[in-house]
């Protein structure tokens, strides 16, 4: 069995598209709401949270659009995680959409996760 793609949209009406990119696109601005640390090595990022640590690499990058990530324990499969800035033509507003894999059985966990991530992202952001 596979781990599963989903996809988050988080609407995020006060932010720019440039203030998103430098908090998705950036080992600093991760470490801001993402993860307690996050460096980088070429196209390598470490991720780490208290004790824990995991390494990902960069799959696409475009700047001030997306970024592509995939966990080194995940190669060799299709699974990614992405960050995408969406912005709505005519009204200017701002979506982050979140695309990621998951057992089955985790995706909930996983879901609860991401939506407690993006608060945090809310929250420095004064959104």
């Amino acid at each position: 069995m596979q781990k599963s793609i989903f996809t988050l949209e988080y609407p995020l009406k006060s932010a720019s598209p440039n203030f998103l990119w430098n908090k998705i696109g950036s080992p600093l601005g991760l470490s801001e709401w993402f993860a307690d640390e996050v460096f980088s090595s070429d196209s390598t990022y470490i991720f780490k949270w208290e004790e824990f640590q995991q390494s990902a690499r960069i799959l696409e990058l475009k700047p001030f659009k997306s970024i592509r990530f995939q966990w080194l324990d995940d190669l060799n499969t299709p699974a990614y995680f992405e960050f995408r800035i969406d912005t709505q033509e005519l009204t200017g507003e701002v979506t982050l959409v979140i695309t990621d894999f998951a057992w089955e059985d985790e995706k909930e966990d996983a879901i609860l996760l991401w939506n407690y991530q993006v608060d945090e992202l809310k929250r420095i952001g004064g959104m």
